[in-house]
């Protein structure tokens, strides 16, 4: 049987490649299984300090739903759907989550970019919701892009359905970076999350998703409470003696 998702691990990175680039990485139930089990597992994994999301090859990141594999085929007897229950199980993953966009990032593939806390791109790559040109909208795709694009350039992108390059991209807020050297940047960025406390930001990345629908004072007085958690960590207790003796904390993820 093929493998639609390839996974490496590494220094506590776990690496997921959506292997389709016949296909341009579009998304089909496989793909959209593998990847929630994936991320489960992560979540359940203390020894993954962050995880990274790519598509194989050169060409697209992700196109989105794979229109020759019944993509609207529904069983309307389930409640709710597997993509849709992807984006929710990133909703609480307290693992980094990175993007790295080396090509096409389309339609669902612009789920996927959403649902990642970072993001770089390489300059070839484009970003689209498109759906409208064949009788669809990026329903779903809205309910994680509202919070992250001006309100104006999502409807743009949404009833036009036209790409945009990775320049406007990043301008809008969708990625944090354009570089020639992905894998470079992608190292960089890893180096620097792998070098702060597992524990803070696990707890941090919990305490920012729970936040957003919040009001403001829900999120401050959570806020107090979690402070307080955090402080009782021994990775906070090693952060603030470290910084007292002027070395380099070694962490325990406890």
């Amino acid at each position: 049987m093929t493998t639609v998702l390839q996974e490496s691990r590494q220094d506590g990175r776990l690496i997921l490649t959506i292997d389709r680039p016949e296909r341009r990485n579009a998304l089909n139930v496989d793909v959209i299984a593998a990847l929630q089990q994936a991320l489960q597992r992560a979540r359940a994994d203390d020894s993954i300090r962050a995880v990274v999301l790519t598509g194989a090859g050169e060409e697209a990141f992700c196109a989105g739903a794979d229109l020759g594999a019944d993509a609207f085929a529904f069983d309307y007897a389930t409640p709710t759907i597997a993509y849709a229950d992807l984006l929710r199980t990133t909703r609480t993953l307290d693992v980094p989550l990175i993007a790295r966009v080396n090509g096409a990032c389309m339609a669902g593939g612009m789920g996927l970019l959403a649902m990642c806390d970072l993001a770089i791109a390489a300059p070839h790559a484009i970003f689209g919701l498109p759906e409208a040109k064949v009788g669809v909208f990026p329903m779903q795709v809205l309910a994680v892009l509202q919070a992250q694009v001006p309100q104006r350039c999502l409807v743009q992108l949404c009833l036009t359905g036209d790409p945009i390059d990775a320049a406007r991209a990043r301008e809008i807020g969708l990625i944090n970076e354009v570089v020639d050297d992905l894998d470079g940047a992608l190292e960089r960025l890893l180096s620097r999350l792998l070098g702060n406390s597992p524990t803070a930001l696990r707890r941090g990345l919990y305490a920012m998703k729970a936040m957003r629908s919040m009001s403001f004072e829900e999120a401050i007085a959570f806020g107090e409470g979690q402070i307080g958690l955090l402080a009782m960590t021994q990775d906070a207790r090693e952060g603030i003696a470290a910084f007292k003796e002027k070395r380099k904390p070694q962490w325990t993820n406890k």
